[in-house]
């Protein structure tokens, strides 16, 4: 059960609710005022993926201890915010591990504000605008 892709919209709104301990009503209210937005499906029935249930359990704690809903939806917006950042960071380096196993030897060194790549040679970038990369041998 660990290989169970935390993302993937699997579960009905009953599945979820009772997962979450909620009633299938309080979801869809939640679902109306962007706390929690499940995937849809063709014939636009909810689907709730994992995380969506942490999610819920975290919107029930939080409101339990008094916090707002308009301040949970900040809250969870920002977490989800960082999950996209964190998935968009695998990504890129798994496409740096790709070329720099296409071209051994090469080494990724600075990426400017536009995506380009270019340093001139015995120069380094500055340090307030680019990203620097780099793997030790």
């Amino acid at each position: 059960m660990n290989n169970i892709d935390p993302d993937a919209p699997i579960l009905t709104i009953a599945a979820a609710a009772e997962l979450a301990r909620m009633h299938p009503q309080t979801l869809r209210q939640y679902d109306r005022m962007g706390l929690v937005r499940p995937s849809r499906t063709i014939g636009q029935s909810r689907r709730y993926t994992l995380r969506n249930v942490s999610q819920l359990a975290e919107v029930a704690k939080l409101s339990s201890e008094g916090v707002s809903l308009v301040a949970i939806k900040r809250i969870l917006d920002l977490e989800n915010y960082v999950v996209d950042m964190k998935r968009r960071v695998t990504e890129l380096e798994k496409l740096v591990e790709e070329l720099t196993q296409k071209q051994p030897g090469a080494r990724v060194f600075a990426v400017g504000d536009a995506g380009t790549v270019s340093i001139p040679s015995g120069r380094r970038p500055k340090k307030s605008t680019s990203v620097v990369l780099w793997r030790r041998s």
